[in-house]
């Protein structure tokens, strides 16, 4: 069994490598799911020597199985967004604290003491549901911080509005995190320029506006806001850990967290850097459910392990990846 504490302590790409393949054959052992999909690849512990030879299970897999490694009682299970009719995923946790860890130490690693910040929270379309993870990691944010402005703030764009203002003229550092198309909303009703605030998206239309390239939507809240950079972070339901964008649309990783991009047309191949293909990921804290993600993003990985993501593939360019997906 891998202690939790190892995987927040990772100092080294080697200790990285190291611990996530003790994780990979512990979870080839003990999560069935992942187990029977490397079985129908083939792929076994013995043939698994390096990060690029895991097998990486398909992200659509939890919409349809309960992907658990271990046989403890489950403690708390985040549900992705999804109309009434379509398949939502779920990841069933069994230790609720570490998410909880791997989001205040992810903070910390780029943003320092959330102390120092008062978080306000943009996010009207996650609101409406108590199960959705993001929330669940900005309440708490909103709680570390302790001051007394940090809140969620719905639909009231002009009270958001001057709370942003008080707090400018105040000089104190200020996180903004939000939906894109909420603050799309808030850039063309009540522009401001901003000294002390970060601007934190989390990407989403949710079918509220037109979808827009990342490149437009920072440069509108730019202008909008006078601004020479906006934040994003990049997470999400089957994830417990988030990397992070501090502008350009350049994402870094935690020590925990590492992107991969697989070919487009052998998702079964790691390609080469600077090559764009499927993000896969590999998140160290899902010891629990599983490490090694296939997503349905499109991105792109640097020399310097910074990534971008480019889009999504439609379901029909999941070539190979959805083997299991009934």
């Amino acid at each position: 069994m891998i202690n939790p504490k190892d995987i927040f302590n990772i100092q080294s790409s080697e200790a990285f490598e190291r611990i996530a393949l003790d994780i990979f054959r512990y979870q080839f052992n003990h999560n069935s799911i992942y187990r029977s999909y490397c079985d129908l690849l083939f792929r076994h512990p013995a043939d698994v020597k390096s990060i690029e030879d895991i097998p990486y299970l398909p992200i659509e897999i939890f919409k349809t199985k309960k992907v658990l490694t271990g046989t403890t009682d489950i403690a708390h299970t985040f549900r992705s967004s999804g109309t009434t009719d379509a398949k939502r995923s779920e990841h069933h946790l069994i230790d609720l604290g570490i998410y909880c860890t791997s989001f205040r130490i992810g903070f910390k690693l780029f943003y320092g003491d959330i102390q120092n910040y008062a978080v306000l929270a943009l996010l009207p379309s996650y609101l409406e549901r108590e199960d959705a993870s993001l929330v669940y990691m900005t309440k708490d944010w909103i709680e570390q911080s302790g001051h007394k402005a940090s809140g969620f703030y719905l639909d009231n764009l002009e009270s958001l509005s001057k709370v942003i203002k008080d707090l400018e003229s105040a000089k104190q550092p200020t996180i903004l995190i939000g939906v894109t198309f909420a603050l799309l909303n808030l850039a063309e009703q009540f522009p401001q320029p901003l000294k002390h605030t970060i601007i934190m998206e989390t990407g989403g239309m949710k079918g509220q506006r037109k979808e827009l390239i990342r490149h437009e939507v920072h440069h509108m809240l730019k202008s909008a806001f006078k601004l020479e950079a906006i934040h994003s972070e990049y997470g999400m339901t089957e994830l417990l850990s988030q990397a992070y964008s501090k502008g350009d649309g350049l994402f870094q990783c935690p020590p925990w967290m590492k992107v991969l991009i697989r070919e487009q047309e052998d998702p079964f191949q790691i390609a080469r850097t600077d090559t764009s293909g499927g993000v896969n990921i590999i998140d160290l804290a899902n010891i629990h459910s599983c490490s090694f993600i296939a997503t349905q993003d499109l991105g792109k990985r640097y020399q310097n392990n910074s990534f971008e993501i480019l889009g999504r593939f439609d379901d029909s360019d999941i070539r190979g990846c959805n083997l299991m997906v009934l």
